[in-house]
């Protein structure tokens, strides 16, 4: 059972791994609220956020092919979500087709406005993947948390990156047990059934489990409160790193909004 999805390389020891889980959170929010606001088609500042990234990864000591696989996992996505605006958007037409009587034609706004997508999605991930990273999970939650975000949304959070790897255990036990029993290739039909058959006992299951766990905590005097053994704190090396580290992400912004 693997409980490392997302901190799987918060461990490490990095400049980036020891600052504050608060000021990473927040550098965070102001990088993807300064990627969103530029303008489209900057790709000089483009460029510069993805430099700026690039030295923290590489201060941070994260493999490149772990930050890679994850965070292109979400660019096929992000296209066909946008793709219908290359050809709905307004703008000189560089090619075109047609299709049963439709007429396509891509356009050079429509090329800009997915492009531009991509490009902010790619960066928001990448700092997602960044935070993440370098900060271990329940750290990041109490960051969250002090930084004012609900104690029940960070509880339910906390609980289910903690109980989807024990959901995620008990639907392969379910799917081998499933295929222990099949010979052959069962019918589309009967193998429907199987599955909502399965997907009614996880819940029941699951519902099962949270009582449970609600009971045992409750005994143990569970206040609603989370509790780690480091207390957050911030320190004159915080203070001056999330100062440069916001000057150097606002640069940028201003500099595209100015030209």
């Amino acid at each position: 059972m693997r409980h490392s999805f997302l901190d799987q390389y918060s461990h490490l020891v990095s400049p980036a791994h020891r600052r504050d889980p608060r000021l990473k959170f927040l550098l965070s929010l102001l990088f993807i609220v300064a990627v969103v606001l530029t303008p489209a088609g900057s790709w000089a500042t483009y460029a510069a956020y993805f430099a700026i990234l690039g030295s923290i990864f590489a201060i941070s000591k994260l493999p490149l092919g772990y930050v890679l696989k994850r965070s292109l996992i979400i660019l096929p996505f992000v296209f066909l979500l946008g793709v219908i605006n290359v050809f709905t958007r307004p703008g000189v037409e560089l090619l075109s087709f047609d299709i049963g009587g439709w007429h396509l034609g891509a356009t050079d706004g429509g090329l800009k406005f997915i492009s531009t997508l991509l490009a902010r999605s790619w960066l928001s991930v990448l700092a997602l993947i960044l935070l993440t990273s370098t900060t271990p999970l329940p750290a990041l939650l109490k960051g969250i948390e002090r930084l004012g975000a609900p104690r029940v949304l960070v509880m339910i959070l906390s609980f289910m990156y903690r109980y989807l790897f024990l959901l995620i255990d008990e639907v392969l036990r379910m799917k081998q047990a499933r295929d222990s029993r099949s010979v052959g290739s069962p019918p589309a039909s009967f193998q429907a059934r199987t599955v909502g058959s399965m997907i009614g006992s996880l819940f029941i299951r699951s519902y099962e489990r949270g009582e449970r766990v609600y009971a045992a905590m409750a005994a143990r005097g569970f206040d609603g409160q989370s509790r780690t053994f480091n207390e957050l704190a911030f320190d004159g090396t915080d203070i001056a790193a999330g100062a440069a580290l916001s000057l150097v992400l606002i640069l940028p912004l201003t500099v595209s909004l100015l030209v």
